[in-house]
């Protein structure tokens, strides 16, 4: 006879998480790392009394006799997703973290970080508290009734940004639902947020649960072969290109596929190119690295792009910003090979799919190619090589800061920054005008140095997704690079790295407003309206002096030791003694306009913004021209 053991839903689930691994290439880990957590009613007696439970087996949590499942406080529900997909990112989504919350605003307040998880590919579990499953009060405290629909709740808003959702409503039915949870957790292509619902009534439901569902379970992340048809014609495919480039997306670090791209691009001389996920893919100074592709891409690697004949993407969506909303892959009979894990990416672009796992396609093509391989032209070679060389003099330009007594740009910011980092520190970004910087300007040195989430390019993800990427890499010096707006996003979970003792480092770059979206909208004819951090003027339009807001005594509020730098001196100064920090630190620095000294390159390519069809003002008419020229060469692979 089978045994059981008695518990309610919530420690069976906490039991659970805690017995599950993943392994790949030999690599055991654990699965589900921790659990982030804010209580209300909605978990407090439920989940919240079941990590007590297992947060002092077996030792009270001491160093020799860690909880079971570890547990860390958050400040805000969107913010613990992020912490938690920084942890997964930084782990090769072979670990994760849970989030648990209360009903109501709580559950409500993870459904952009969920967007964001899944968007990226990136695990995360989430664990919102549910009303009443038997409903003996209706409604309860935060719930929204629904008159044509008695099992609704606000939780199945997680319902479109969640790649699995369950609502636990009997005990017996979380162990399918843990189980196939776990499941796609891992799945390579399946993988982003997962929703178990959990009704507030039966997270404290007792249970005799059988003694096989608290077993080890070891899950493996698999590596998929290329099909054989498939990979001949990608042989056939690279054989006749005479003008090829490789487009390296965020897939090449999930696989963690870097030495096997970097020994194809040269063993073939094909120059690679990178998406905003995919930066680092080639570390800067390789022979082969052309830097970023598409609207925020190098003019290099555009160039390249639009002349290419054969476009080899490895683990990319494709999305606008790399194809310059379908106006950068412009050369007549112009191809695409597509090596993806997911066959909706694998057939984009009416591209030629190489189904498979990034690390496994590309040996696998570097083998079938043979000994005898297909090398690019040596003018092809000398064309990107020297066409690089000047684009590094124009980083160059837009880093060069003497150390004199002025504010620096923002660009030069970076260049302070990267005339100080090693290839142990890991950046962290997401939103605003720096995404275009770095991947522009950026010498990515070490595959996860380039931190910069950018498929849903979400303001408010940096600090936290900064305490995740520490959590998981506790002796690298990680830095969340935030512009204002950003910072006044979500500043909250400061408090949290004060709290953990979490020695992340925050940049907060000062310009007084959107910099990002008020260069956007003066683009498209919106004049820069409400994208200005200024007092109102006579007029109610946003154009007095400066707010009198003070970010860096708001970070010393919460805790954080601050560095102000006024100058590119100080700003040296204060990074160097950031880097070295360990505690919590900050360094905030209000940056120049590029007006007067150097700023970064314009965008090298197009991005399809639409502009107004009828307008009075001369600023959209203009603009409306502009956008019509561009639009005029959009393409559509077929």
């Amino acid at each position: 006879m089978t045994s059981t053991t008695r518990l309610t839903v919530a420690q069976a689930l906490v039991r659970f998480l805690a017995a599950q691994y993943t392994e790949r290439d030999g690599e055991r880990r654990r699965l589900i790392g921790a659990t982030w957590g804010i209580f209300g009613h909605g978990n407090v007696a439920g989940i919240g009394q079941a990590l007590v439970e297992y947060a002092t087996v077996p030792g009270g949590g001491t160093p020799s006799a860690p909880p079971v499942m570890p547990f860390h406080q958050g400040r805000n529900e969107q913010a613990m997703v992020h912490a938690a997909v920084g942890y997964a990112r930084q782990c090769g989504r072979l670990s994760a973290h849970a989030v648990t919350t209360s009903i109501g605003p709580g559950a409500t307040n993870l459904v952009t970080g969920a967007a964001l998880a899944t968007v990226n590919h990136l695990p995360v579990l989430l664990l919102p508290g549910d009303v009443f499953a038997a409903r003996p009060a209706d409604p309860v405290l935060q719930q929204l009734e629904v008159p044509f629909a008695g099992d609704v709740s606000v939780n199945d808003c997680l319902r479109p940004v969640s790649k699995y959702f369950d609502r636990i409503t009997r005990p017996e039915a979380l162990i399918p639902a843990a189980l196939q949870a776990m499941r796609v957790l891992t799945d390579p292509v399946d993988t982003g947020a997962v929703t178990l619902a959990l009704p507030q009534d039966v997270q404290a439901e007792a249970y005799d649960w059988p003694g096989e569902f608290f077993a080890e379970r070891t899950w493996t992340v698999r590596r998929q072969a290329p099909d054989a048809v498939e990979l001949a014609r990608a042989v056939e495919a690279v054989r006749g290109a005479r003008r090829p480039l490789i487009v390296a997306g965020g897939g090449v670090h999930h696989s963690r596929a870097e030495e096997a791209l970097a020994a194809f691009a040269s063993a073939t001389g094909i120059p690679v190119a990178s998406t905003q996920a995919g930066k680092g893919s080639l570390c800067w100074d390789h022979p082969q690295d052309v830097g970023g592709i598409g609207h925020t891409g190098t003019a290099t690697a555009d160039e390249l792009a639009r002349t290419a004949d054969l476009v080899i993407g490895v683990g990319t969506r494709y999305t606008d910003f790399t194809t310059a909303s379908g106006t950068l892959f412009t050369a007549s009979g112009v191809r695409f090979l597509n090596l993806n894990i997911a066959p909706y990416d694998g057939h984009k672009l009416a591209g030629s799919p190489l189904i498979a796992d990034a690390r496994a396609g590309l040996e696998a093509l570097t083998e079938a190619l043979g000994p005898h391989r297909h090398r690019a032209e040596p003018a092809y070679v000398t064309e990107y090589t020297d066409d690089k060389e000047r684009w590094e003099y124009r980083v160059d330009a837009a880093y060069e800061a003497e150390d004199i007594d002025i504010r620096p740009t923002q660009p030069q910011v970076l260049g302070v920054l990267d005339e100080l980092v090693t290839e142990d520190d890991i950046l962290i970004n997401a939103a605003g005008s720096l995404p275009g910087d770095l991947h522009k300007l950026w010498r990515a040195r070490s595959r996860d140095q380039y931190h910069v989430e950018y498929g849903y390019s979400c303001m408010g993800y940096e600090i936290p997704a900064a305490i995740g990427v520490r959590m998981a890499a506790p002796d690298r010096p990680v830095w969340a690079l935030v512009g204002d707006g950003t910072y006044l996003m979500m500043p909250t979970e400061i408090v949290t790295a004060v709290q953990e003792g979490v020695a992340i480092k925050v940049v907060i770059l000062q310009n007084h407003g959107y910099a990002s979206i008020g260069g956007l909208s003066e683009a498209v004819g919106g004049e820069r309206l409400g994208t200005a951090y200024r007092a109102l003027a006579a007029d109610r339009t946003y154009t007095g002096a400066p707010l009198p807001v003070d970010l860096a005594a708001n970070a010393a509020s919460l805790g954080m030791r601050v560095l102000r730098a006024g100058t590119v001196r100080d700003l040296r100064a204060a990074l160097a003694e950031a880097r070295e920090a360990d505690t919590p630190t900050c360094v905030y620095v209000e940056t120049e306009t590029a007006d007067t000294v150097s700023g970064a390159p314009p965008a090298q390519a197009w991005w399809d913004v639409p502009v107004a069809e009828t307008a009075t003002r001369p600023s959209a008419v203009k603009a409306r021209e502009e956008y019509d020229r561009h639009v005029a060469a959009r393409r559509r692979h077929l």
